[in-house]
């Protein structure tokens, strides 16, 4: 049993390092049902497969990673899971180029693979497009914007050639800025680094219940 798992694992690097472009890791699960509430985690009946691929080896172990449909959403004690297409990849969008920010299909995230530890970052932006003009004064209200960061760790596992989601740290900013009362204070900005369910919280770590197995590709 141990010289398949040395194998195994000297085949995976050989072919991680050796050759990493195009490699992708898999996780085939469903839409979540609220695309917006982090805590709930309600399936839909869309199926979405949540995909990383290598772009780039940056070296020393690290990678730059493309990633489309998605991440797991989970939350402690919770057998649920669904894949959030929405929040983890977020919105881009200059308004000289593209009018209203839009939905990104995939986004860049970073990793480090130690050999058997695997530690992916994602940073998306999220707005919900609620900026309006008040005919009251001459600055407007803008929208609500979420700087959101997902970490997930995972092992690799030799014998099913998977990564196994161990845990996931999740956390939401929140940024807004709103007309003034008066001259001398013509907005006010309100910026919370971290606003997960109450302001100035901390970042979730979580913990998934079910089983979630990247598999290669």
């Amino acid at each position: 049993m141990k010289v398949r798992q040395v194998l195994a694992v000297i085949v995976f690097l050989l072919l991680f390092h050796g050759n990493s472009y195009g490699i992708a890791i898999v996780y085939d699960g469903f839409q979540c049902l609220n695309a917006i509430n982090a805590n709930d985690t309600t399936v839909s009946n869309t199926p979405i497969q949540s995909r990383f691929e290598v772009i780039e080896d940056v070296g020393e172990g690290m990678f730059r990673l493309n990633l489309t449909g998605g991440i797991p959403r989970i939350t402690n004690n919770n057998q649920s899971v669904c894949i959030d297409n929405v929040t983890a990849l977020g919105y881009s969008g200059v308004p000289e180029v593209d009018g209203l920010p839009a939905p990104l299909q995939s986004i860049d995230a970073t990793a480090y693979f130690s050999g058997k530890d695997l530690v992916i970052v994602i940073n998306s932006l999220f707005t919900d497009l609620s900026a309006r003009r008040d005919s009251f004064v001459s600055f407007f209200s803008t929208s609500n914007i979420f700087a959101i960061t997902n970490t997930l760790f995972l092992e690799f596992n030799s014998l099913t050639s998977a990564f196994h989601l161990n845990k996931i740290i999740h956390n939401r900013g929140y940024t807004q800025t709103s007309s003034g009362s008066t001259n001398f204070i013509p907005f006010l900005e309100t910026v919370l680094p971290s606003f997960n369910d109450t302001p100035r919280d901390k970042p979730r770590i979580l913990t998934p219940v079910s089983s979630i197995d990247y598999v290669l590709e």
